[in-house]
């Protein structure tokens, strides 16, 4: 089994593991099966993962229960814990969005779901448009002062808006956003590289990153078609989204890449995106033990200047 590694969270000092397990469609949805989720978190903690991600809104609220169980079996102060609000929970005018009543609300709600006392992050997982700014940094600021969370973070923010949440926070003698979590791939790159990043690193943000195979397309799951298992199956948005046929010509000419450096083309999207700067985390999905051990693997993959070269060819920023 590879050897992990950990990655502090932008200037702060607590440290996440590279590769980390998030919940996103997988846990109480595609896995239903208590015992095969238990056992998927089990053997990504042996295996040195210590983060692990979820959120409110993912399978309403089961992908938080179904998580909390699993990681009930385990040292609390070993696990990096964090969820997410923002997103309807119900048909309720207030279940959803950032205000203070119900940033409050959703984090009991999940620290209710997940069984702890805590939750070391809480994202936003948008940003709020239809919230003053001040109100959202005064609610999670409370938050950490109240020791419901040790931080707090935005999801798919711009630049600007991070900027702007740091500036209130100072104003305000608040907490700021310690971690950002984008979207990020070798297909998905411009708004992470160009706007996100450069802010994240002037304000001491960590950035942990989803969809790092960009929802199993780098792959190549997807070369021959769509399998009816598979997540661009279930997804119809996921698949309009992204299945595009210059896309996929692109992943099949990644396998050269991969055969050259042995291993997966899979492994190798991983590791690149765990090589990029400022880059704290990548979250991992998993539907099986075996597809968790072939995700871990990446941490063996040596990307080296021509290989990153060769990346950089076939997938450009622009």
């Amino acid at each position: 089994m590879p050897t992990m590694t950990y990655r502090p969270l932008g200037r702060c000092g607590t440290k996440v593991s590279t590769l980390s397990l998030g919940g996103w469609t997988t846990f109480g949805g595609s896995i239903t099966d208590e015992a095969l989720g238990r056992k998927i978190l089990h053997a990504a903690f042996e295996a040195g993962v210590n983060f692990f991600d979820i959120a409110d809104v993912y399978a309403l609220g089961a992908a938080e229960t179904m998580m909390g169980k699993a990681l009930a079996d385990l040292p609390r102060r070993h696990l990096v814990i964090s969820s997410k609000c923002y997103w309807p929970m119900s048909e309720d005018v207030n279940d959803r969005g950032l205000s203070r009543k119900h940033i409050m609300e959703s984090a009991h709600d999940s620290l209710k779901r997940v069984g702890t006392d805590y939750l070391d992050i809480l994202f936003c997982h948008r940003f709020d448009d239809q919230t003053p700014l001040e109100e959202t940094v005064r609610a999670m600021s409370d938050l950490v002062t109240q020791g419901k969370i040790l931080y707090w973070g935005t999801s798919e923010w711009t630049g600007e808006q991070i900027r702007a949440a740091h500036d209130l926070a100072e104003e305000t003698g608040g907490y700021g956003p310690q971690v950002e979590q984008p979207q990020y791939s070798l297909l998905v790159r411009p708004k992470v590289e160009d706007d996100v990043a450069p802010m994240a690193e002037e304000t001491g943000m960590g950035l942990v990153v989803w969809s790092p195979l960009a929802s199993g397309l780098l792959t190549g799951k997807y070369d021959d078609g769509v399998p009816e298992d598979s997540r661009l199956a279930r997804i119809d948005w996921l698949r309009e989204d992204l299945l595009k046929a210059e896309r996929l010509e692109k992943v099949k000419a990644m396998r050269a890449v991969a055969e050259e450096a042995g291993c997966s083309r899979t492994q190798l999207a991983l590791a690149w995106a765990a090589a990029q700067p400022g880059i704290s985390s990548v979250i991992l999905g998993a539907t099986s033990p075996a597809q968790l051990e072939e995700n871990l693997g990446a941490l063996d993959v040596e990307l080296n200047a021509e290989r990153t070269a060769a990346l950089e060819l076939l997938f450009p920023s622009a």
